[in-house]
């Protein structure tokens, strides 16, 4: 007997709708969510305390006409599918569909880990219920960022500013980049010198340097320059002699296929990729990107993972491939055995290219630049990963002259294997050294001195904060990004040369922080939560006992902190700057922005000035109006400046520092291609109007003000601001909503 109605599938994404649509047909009815339905409410804190912290979530504002679309297409349909990504946060969008849409229906959740017609057919065919366990973990997850963010926040607005946040996770990552800088601002560097032989041998080809290692027995360990020089004049005199010659072959294995932490850490490195742009452009194509006659397809498999498992289809697919681009021999006997690190999901796998059929190249022209180098890192790491051992010959000669003892070593690739894929940043072939013969003489070119200093720890780059997250079991990747970006929107840390510097007020409220709620603050204790929520996912513990553990501690450190966390913003600091409307001193005092000056005599006179330090320390008065974000090159307040063709962002250093930068909305240039931002620009007649950052390579404009958040309705990028309220700018979309109060 043929069902009535089509069977319904569920995603959370408009782009992974159409291409899932593109490949079940007309068989199948495929809808979005876009996204989470349903939250904790904004503007309370939405979890019952007492009652065993059970959360009340709400229908997310605007997303009343999703629910109902999705409640009428699943009364006419005979099955549910619900299809979100295979994580916590897919299943708890998955949770929510059900309890809004099932009314007593059969649901089956599906697991889609790569969206191709294989993939696809294969969830379909093996659907399961909803896991109750791995939605705890996600619900517990959520109250806790919950619990934290508003009971701390409110104090840090009432001690220090409005608008700041803490975060279970974000402020340990914070404490990180601020212990970084205190370790660089403590370090005294130490000087100490090397001895650099150039040999040569009389008939054997290439000269080689050679490094002084030994006295004797004794490390040589030069600490001044006249040490350096008094052991140049013993050298001069001595004869070279070869005094011993070893012969090592090494082997290197390829690394295992990329997991979320790894892809955002070579994206970084390697393409320059911040952390949230590399995985927009992998949920891209993850989701599917149109390829002209190929028709719209996933490029690769579900990017928030883990695990290094590959599906066996995959490896014999790619060894496959391997022979017959680079012949047998660069294929190993059997697939190397990476190996998970400890608590991964294995349900997963990592990332990889969903087919082997679209090699970069054939896709190129239907993808972006960005998307394409992206891309290509997946294909060529995951091929790699598959690929044999390299060969390497490592020779090492030991040379000696009087007592003293030089070392120099030399690689050469006998075997490339997979290093004709992948290289480490900057790898070379290496280099060779003579054949040499223990006994015989060498001739000296050169010997030269360098003095050295011990070098500080490195500021955190995004790659290397990820690294150290991930070994610190700080966080899961699929939150790096979201982390990242928060320390950055919220003032707390600038990119200067791609490197984190904390700014004064992210040490300030680190500093708070680490003070009053050590607990929280903890490296241990964060790693020790994030185990706990996997054991939730597993059903080994509950996840009210884990709540219950963690208020307990934690209500005793906000009591405490509530009464003891020092007041910044009553803080008053006398400066030497009069003001120049009663004569007062000035004093710094914390306000929205941060440090500013205020007449002493508030509130009598209301005086106040923003202000720079110089490299000396000296105070130094801004008279424009502050943008609330600080300059990347010098960590100086930005200001608003008007010029000729609108206003604009500049360094309140100026001319000093001579950074400036168009005053952006944060909303991405729609136009397919474009890596644009809208900025503001203003007519000759002096209409404001929003264009691509990117003119005049597009020329895409707007007459209404942009807003950074996606159609609830179409989802649509960004939704406009007009006159008569918020709407969405895509054509056949009725979208609207009256605008809040301010």
């Amino acid at each position: 007997m043929k069902e009535k109605g089509k069977p319904l599938i569920i995603v959370e994404s408009p782009t992974k709708a159409r291409t899932i649509g593109r490949i079940v047909g007309k068989d199948f009815l495929v809808e979005a969510s876009v996204g989470h339905i349903k939250d904790l409410p904004e503007r309370e804190l939405g979890v019952d305390i007492e009652g065993g912290f059970v959360p009340r979530y709400v229908l997310i504002k605007g997303k009343e006409k999703v629910v109902r679309r999705l409640k009428k297409l699943s009364e006419a349909s005979p099955r549910i599918y619900l299809a979100s990504d295979p994580d916590r946060e897919g299943e708890a969008i998955a949770w929510h569909i059900a309890e809004e849409i099932a009314d007593g229906k059969e649901v089956h959740r599906v697991l889609i880990h790569e969206i191709t017609p294989r993939g696809v057919k294969e969830a379909l065919d093996n659907p399961r219920g909803l896991q109750e366990s791995l939605y705890r973990a996600q619900q517990a997850r959520r109250i806790l960022d919950r619990l934290v963010g508003y009971k701390i926040s409110p104090l840090l607005w009432k001690k220090v500013k409005r608008g700041l946040s803490a975060g279970r996770v974000q402020s340990v990552a914070l404490r990180l980049i601020c212990e970084r800088e205190r370790e660089i601002e403590e370090f005294v560097p130490e000087e100490y010198w090397t001895i650099t032989a150039e040999l040569e041998h009389p008939s054997k080809p290439p000269p080689f340097k050679a490094k002084l290692s030994k006295k004797g027995d004794q490390k040589v360990e030069i600490r001044t320059e006249d040490e350096a020089r008094a052991i140049l004049k013993e050298l001069q005199a001595l004869k070279f002699v070869v005094h011993g010659v070893k012969k090592k072959e090494r082997r290197r294995t390829p690394a295992p296929p990329f997991i979320t932490s790894t892809l955002q850490q070579e994206a970084s490195k390697r393409l320059r990729f911040s952390v949230k742009r590399t995985m927009v452009l992998a949920q891209q194509l993850y989701e599917g990107v149109a390829l002209g006659e190929l028709g719209h397809r996933g490029l690769i498999t579900y990017m928030r993972t883990d695990s290094v498992r590959v599906a066996p289809e995959a490896i014999e697919a790619a060894r496959n491939l391997i022979r017959e681009l680079f012949g047998p021999e660069y294929l190993p006997s059997k697939p190397h055995p990476f190996k998970s690190r400890k608590g991964a999901q294995e349900a997963h796998e990592a990332i990889r290219p969903a087919s082997l059929d679209l090699p970069p190249d054939k896709v190129r022209p239907y993808l972006t630049q960005d998307q394409y180098a992206l891309y290509k890192l997946i294909w060529d790491r995951f091929l790699a990963s598959q690929m044999a051992q390299a060969r390497l010959e490592q020779m090492t000669v030991e040379v000696k002259a009087g007592e003293f003892l030089f070392n120099a070593t030399g690689t050469v690739v006998k075997f490339p294997g997979f290093l004709v894929l992948w290289r480490e940043e900057e790898e070379e072939d290496g280099f060779g050294l003579p054949e040499l013969q223990v006994g015989e003489a060498l001739k000296v070119r050169e010997i030269v001195p360098k003095q050295h200093f011990t070098q500080p720890p490195a500021r955190y780059t995004e790659s290397s904060l990820v690294k150290e997250l991930e070994e610190k079991g700080i966080g899961r990747p699929s939150t790096y990004a979201t982390i990242i970006t928060t320390l950055q929107e919220r003032g707390y840390v600038v990119l200067k040369d791609r490197k984190f510097h904390p700014t004064e007020l992210g040490r300030l409220v680190s500093e708070l922080l680490v003070a009053n709620f050590p607990g929280i603050m903890d490296v241990g204790f964060t790693a020790q939560m994030e185990e706990k929520l996997d054991q939730i996912e597993e059903g080994k513990i509950l996840w009210r006992e884990v709540l219950e553990e963690f208020y307990r501690s934690f209500s005793e450190e906000l009591e405490r902190a509530s009464r003891e966390m020092r007041d910044v913003k009553r803080e008053r600091r006398l400066t030497d700057i009069i003001c120049d409307r009663c004569g007062s001193p000035m004093e710094i005092r914390w306000g929205r922005y941060g440090e500013f000056l205020s007449c002493s005599a508030f509130p009598r006179c209301k005086n106040a000035k923003m202000f720079v330090r110089d490299e000396e320390g000296r105070i130094k008065v801004v008279e424009e109006e502050r943008a609330g974000e600080d300059c990347p090159v010098c960590s100086s307040p930005m200001v608003i400046k008007r010029g000729r063709y609108g206003r604009f962002l500049a360094c309140s250093r100026w001319p000093e520092c001579d950074f400036t930068k168009p005053l952006t909305t944060g909303v991405k240039c729609p136009m397919e291609g474009c890596d644009g931002e809208l900025v503001e620009r203003r007519t000759k007649r002096g209409r404001i109007f929003y264009s691509c950052s990117r003119y005049p390579e597009c020329r895409y404009t707007l007459s209404y003000r942009p807003l950074n958040e996606p159609c609830p309705s179409c989802g649509h990028p960004f939704l406009v601001e007009g006159r008569k309220g918020v709407f969405c700018p895509n054509d056949g979309c009725d979208y609207r909503r009256e605008l809040e109060e301010k």
